[in-house]
């Protein structure tokens, strides 16, 4: 058997363990966590038995990060066993930053039990046990499971075909079902912490059991894993739900789950964003359109959203007739476009609409702003000759920058393919792959792919800003489309004179007016720069005397389009400038005896202080330039 590895071919007698393959390259590397053999993770004591190429795999690598924590995962298991045996087993993968484990507890588990979980953790990793895979047939595995009482891996294992072999793995007194691939012993995690205490239905189902989820996250370094902690703890004084009610921007109530309320402040934020979505769109020869939010169940059927979205759709019958509520913008545009003939002389067709959507989330899945079961999608749909497609990609991902930039936010791009659950031919979809490639390759754009992640319609670019505490979120998308134009049979005619099918962009910038704002509000920490703020000035009084002098500069400013508040409350000027500073004002103005007679204001900035003192006009006039630069401190 021949092996590639570390830029030598090696032969050896298969089959072989991974781990005495790298001894017999002489090969101590404790960084290696895994291998990828012929593309494939494996762990370092799974056997290879055919010719293959060896790549290492670290912590470095994501695969390393998921199967690191896998086990992390895995220890917990073990853990919550050995304190409570009566506890059963559900599932714990990786996720991104961390994992997780599902557990039916007897009693009661809190917050206040991860210390004791997490010490029993660390005498299992001190154990270093190792860990073992073993392959049995899926009915010896249905009955050791049901020995040990473990009813969801017994549900598990009844999706899996009889005659198959099932993956188990083995550390110490405990055994899981797994297909793996982990870490070679329990003593290669270094660093870990529990972080919280979730409920989550069994498989995501409602009507299911609910569960106790265990959060936790793990690094190879404890450097990492304190840093880490830092900023989770950073992200919780930053959590938009909390600084939503502090500021009294928005909330979401008992009274509607998932429905978000916005109050004055929230919607002159809302707004501002809606404006300048407006004016950017305005200028990139969009028009703007308004669809219905209700729209025949026969629409979805020809969408295909029927066939691949109903589980996400809420119905309603009007008038014995059976109607959906959107949960997406696009065939409202088809409708538009469809509504009077085209010519490729019209072409391209640029629609903008703040569409209103709503789709049926699950409740453990809502948060804040972030998950919401109504929102204002920033769509757009652009319809255009196969010519003008690469031209029209480059157009949108250049507006994207272009915005992302003015709120100071980095960016990642990922280029999404074909999934499984798809429409159209092979040849459609290579032909929309490569014309999103080529497009990235003109505006020298780099990316990742992210294999079989697209839409069911089309390949698709996603745009993960990253915020000021390292966390990325997925807003801005582009995806093209042949699918739609022929299901609602589009066409324009060419030249030729002849009909023809125009292709389809899809494409939002901010992602979603709710989920934009939450990132924005966590991102600046509620100070949001003077262009978005709700109130841009507080104008605040020393003493009664001057009350009327604070409410005509107050009057001054709102002349000239700046939003400013005043405080004339007979309270210390001490105590109003710090509500002030907790309320985010960006300037605070402040009048006494001294300024009424000089007429000047004393003005304080929200990040340097006090800035001395200038007249009124002056300081229009630099709140002015400040806004309309859209200046970011």
């Amino acid at each position: 058997m021949k092996v590639l590895f570390n830029g030598n071919e090696m032969e050896f007698d298969a089959p072989i363990k991974i781990i005495d393959v790298m001894k017999g390259a002489g090969i101590v590397d404790k960084n290696i966590l895994a291998m990828k053999v012929n593309g494939k993770p494996m762990g370092l004591t799974d056997v290879v038995d055919c010719d293959c190429e060896l790549v290492p795999i670290t912590f470095e690598d994501e695969e390393g990060k998921s199967i690191y924590r896998h086990t992390s995962a895995h220890i917990l298991a073990q853990a919550v066993k050995n304190l409570y045996p009566t506890t059963k087993l559900a599932i714990g993968p990786s996720i991104k930053n961390g994992f997780y484990y599902d557990f039916e507890f007897k009693s009661t588990i809190t917050t206040e039990d991860l210390a004791n979980i997490e010490k029993e953790m660390q005498k299992i990793i001190k154990a270093n046990y190792s860990i073992k895979r073993k392959e049995i047939g899926r009915a010896d595995a249905a009955t050791l499971f049901a020995n040990m009482g473990e009813d969801y891996k017994i549900e598990l294992l009844e999706a899996i075909d009889e005659n198959e072999a099932v993956s188990l793995f083995e550390q110490g007194n405990f055994v899981d079902l797994c297909r793996g691939p982990h870490l070679s012993s329990t003593g290669k995690v270094k660093a870990i912490k529990l972080t919280s205490i979730a409920g989550a239905y069994w498989r995501g189902d409602s009507k299911k059991k609910m569960l106790t989820r265990i959060y936790g996250t793990s690094f190879d370094k404890k450097a990492d894993l304190d840093e880490c902690l830092l900023r989770m703890e950073e992200a919780k004084k930053r959590d938009h739900r909390k600084i939503g009610r502090e500021l009294d921007l928005f909330d979401i109530l008992d009274e509607g789950p998932g429905f978000p309320f916005f109050y004055p402040k929230g919607m002159i934020l809302r707004n501002v964003l809606e404006d300048y979505w407006r004016e950017v769109h305005r200028k990139a020869g969009y028009a703007e359109i308004k669809t219905p939010i209700i729209l025949s169940e026969d629409l979805w059927h020809r969408s295909g959203h029927w066939e691949h979205y109903k589980d996400n759709m809420y119905v309603v019958t009007i008038d014995d007739e059976d109607y959906a509520i959107k949960p997406m913008n696009c065939p409202g545009g088809m409708l538009t476009y469809k509504r009077k003939p085209h010519s490729y002389r019209d072409l391209p067709v640029r629609m903008g609409e703040l569409g209103l959507v709503h789709r049926h989330e699950l409740s453990g899945a809502l948060h804040g702003l972030t998950r919401v079961r109504c929102f204002t999608q920033d769509d757009a749909h652009i319809f255009m000759t196969p010519e003008q497609t690469e031209d029209e990609l480059v157009g949108v991902m250049k507006l994207i920058d272009n915005v992302y930039k003015v709120f100071g936010l980095k960016y990642s791009v990922e280029l999404s393919t074909r999934p499984e659950d798809s429409m159209g031919t092979e040849e459609q979809w290579n032909m929309a792959t490569d014309a999103l490639r080529a497009a990235l390759a003109r505006v020298n754009m780099p990316y990742v792919v992210n294999e079989g992640d697209g839409a069911f319609y089309g390949p698709k670019i996603d745009f993960h800003i990253e915020d000021c505490i390292g966390r990325t979120w997925q807003c801005g998308t582009i995806q093209l489309d042949f699918q739609m134009p022929e299901r609602f049979d589009l066409t324009y005619i060419g030249n030729d004179g002849e009909k023809h099918r125009p292709v389809m962009i899809h494409r939002v910038v901010y992602g979603s007016i709710e989920r934009f704002i939450a990132i924005l509000t966590e991102h600046f920490a509620g100070a949001f720069p003077i262009w978005l703020s709700p109130v841009q000035v507080k104008v605040m009084s020393i003493t009664d005397r001057s009350s009327d002098t604070v409410n005509a500069i107050v009057a001054k400013l709102e002349e000239n389009g700046i939003r400013a508040e005043a405080d004339t409350r007979n309270e210390k000027i001490g105590l109003k400038i710090r509500e002030a500073q907790l309320n985010k004002a960006p300037y605070m103005l402040i009048v006494g005896d001294k300024e009424v007679e000089s007429q000047l204001v004393s003005v304080r900035d929200r990040k340097d202080g006090d800035l001395g003192s200038m007249s009124v006009d002056d300081f229009i006039a630099r709140v002015d330039k400040e806004i309309k630069n859209k200046v970011i401190k």
